[in-house]
């Protein structure tokens, strides 16, 4: 089995060398130039002598991004991919965070890159790609890489208003990918329709299958995503089999109805993860594509992707959909308030902590030891009789044991409330409204100054009292809002997630 990222690479190019590997609606790219590109990247970057160091990377997302990618890792190095689209501000933070011993940027921003961090060299992708291969650097490169190595460097929003840097190694995606391997057939034939831009966790599963399975990849343009019948004609065009998105892009799809005159023909496997899947959406799509596998995955960036669970059955619509089971090789288990375990056989709606172990804890948050302590904690110091030195991330999220054992998200520990002397988990609310005719999306905050709950929903606009009432139905008098806000679209962060912080 392969240890790290070059493994498949190398393996790759000898299998599928003239097979398209990465594709967008300006280039594609095959194995054999891949693995070229990446030879040329490495190359120029491993002479630097800087192992292990982060590398910066500013560009758009498409194949040339993915080849950029590659070619950090063909030098011994890990990436930071940037969003260009974010403000210069965030953009210097991070990079006053990461330290990078360099930067790669598109030809058109490098002056923009050199701006924003004097401190190292700026190379232009298309300078790097004219570099003559060096066979004995990169031989000697990948002979040192090891599973527990860095991959990659991802910044999430941090508590404290500054970004978080999250170190990911190549065991953690390379643990993913062979569970994918043993679960589902994916092949050369098969194409990925990526939605989930390159600086989030989840798109690794879009950067690195073609590595595994020989299979390509097709950029879908972010447009494309607001105007449903283009957004169709692409996945029918490039004969996409098998799509990786968050809630909100499929939800979109929903919304507008993009099945109506024409559906996607080729779709086998449809993956969806960063949040709740409303069922009302999820069954639009199941109605119009019946023949796909539909799978909710879970996971953090701290521990990549971690649980699945396979739609098989039919769901209500204010029903939760579960997170299901750990992937090969990962544990989890639910910490009690108390410390102690939260076992499947004990009360059903019984909630934890979720703690996950095992393959998809093994990162760490970049230069901040104290963070990494508090949050990635010795699997001994909480599982009694735990052997070794493993490590166990606790997730601040809350999920409970449904009734075949299966996980269940139940929210955000910071997002469970005190309200009228009763603990209130505003996901549950949010849960139950995803059931009522018309509401399309909707989230829940905390007035704490004005102590009352505030719902904001999508969709068709209801008084007052026809929600109380309908909520009424399903939810205890203590859990009803005190103030109703009808918008036309929720607040949303960069990778689809509602963003709670700008709900007033």
């Amino acid at each position: 089995m392969a240890e790290t990222i070059l493994d498949y690479l190398e393996t790759a190019v000898k299998r599928f060398p003239g097979r398209p590997a990465y594709r967008d609606d300006s280039c594609t790219y095959t194995f054999s130039e891949i693995h070229h590109l990446a030879g040329a990247i490495g190359s120029r970057l491993g002479a630097l002598g800087r192992r292990g160091g982060p590398v910066a990377v500013l560009m758009e997302k498409g194949a040339d991004l993915a080849a950029a990618l590659l070619g950090v890792v063909s030098g011994g190095l890990c990436y930071c991919p940037i969003d260009v689209g974010m403000p210069k501000e965030r953009i210097r933070q991070i990079l006053s965070s990461l330290r990078p011993v360099a930067m790669i940027a598109s030809e058109k921003l490098t002056g923009t890159a050199g701006m924003l961090y004097e401190a190292c060299p700026v190379f232009s992708f298309e300078a790097l790609c004219e570099t003559e291969e060096d066979p004995l650097l990169l031989a000697e490169i990948r002979s040192r890489l090891e599973p527990a190595d860095c991959l990659s460097i991802l910044y999430t929003s941090g508590s404290t208003g500054v970004p978080k840097g999250v170190a990911g190694t190549h065991g953690a995606v390379i643990n993913y990918l062979e569970w994918l391997d043993s679960r589902y057939a994916f092949g050369p034939e098969d194409v990925l329709g990526n939605q989930v831009p390159l600086h989030f966790a989840a798109a690794n599963h879009d950067l690195y299958c073609p590595l595994r399975f020989g299979c390509s990849v097709y950029f879908i343009p972010p447009d494309a995503f607001m105007f449903p019948k283009q957004l169709v004609s692409l996945l029918n065009e490039n004969r996409v089999t098998t799509v990786l998105w968050v809630p909100f892009a499929l939800g979109m799809a929903a919304k507008l109805r993009a099945f109506e005159k024409e559906r996607p023909e080729f779709l086998r496997y449809v993956f969806f993860i960063g949040e709740v899947m409303p069922v009302r959406q999820l069954n639009y799509w199941r109605s119009h594509i019946p023949e796909a596998l539909y799978v909710n995955l879970y996971g953090c960036t701290e521990t990549y992707i971690c649980c699945f669970y396979e739609i098989r059955r039919e769901f209500a619509e204010d029903e939760t959909l579960p997170i299901g089971e750990p992937l090969t090789n990962v544990g989890v288990c639910l910490l009690k308030e108390d410390g102690s375990i939260l076992l499947p056989k004990e009360e059903k709606s019984a909630e934890g902590e979720l703690c996950v172990f095992g393959a998809a804890a093994e990162g760490s948050y970049y230069r901040d030891s104290d963070r990494t302590a508090e949050q990635f904690i010795r699997r001994k110091e909480i599982l009694a009789g735990a052997a070794g030195e493993g490590i166990l991330y606790r997730t601040g999220d809350l999920a409970r044991f449904g009734a075949a054992g299966e996980l269940i998200f139940c929210g955000r520990q910071d997002e469970q409330i005190k309200h009228l002397g009763y603990r209130i988990e505003l996901g549950e609310i949010e849960a139950a409204a995803r059931g009522i005719e018309g509401i399309e999306d909707c989230a829940c905050v905390y007035d704490r100054k004005g102590e009352r709950i505030m719902f904001c929903y999508e969709g068709a606009e209801r008084s007052k009292k026809e929600l109380s009432q309908a909520l009424a139905g399903k939810l205890p008098r203590y859990m009803l809002p005190g103030k109703y806000v009808h918008v036309e679209r929720l607040p949303r962060n960069a990778n689809g997630k509602v963003d709670r912080g700008r709900i007033v």
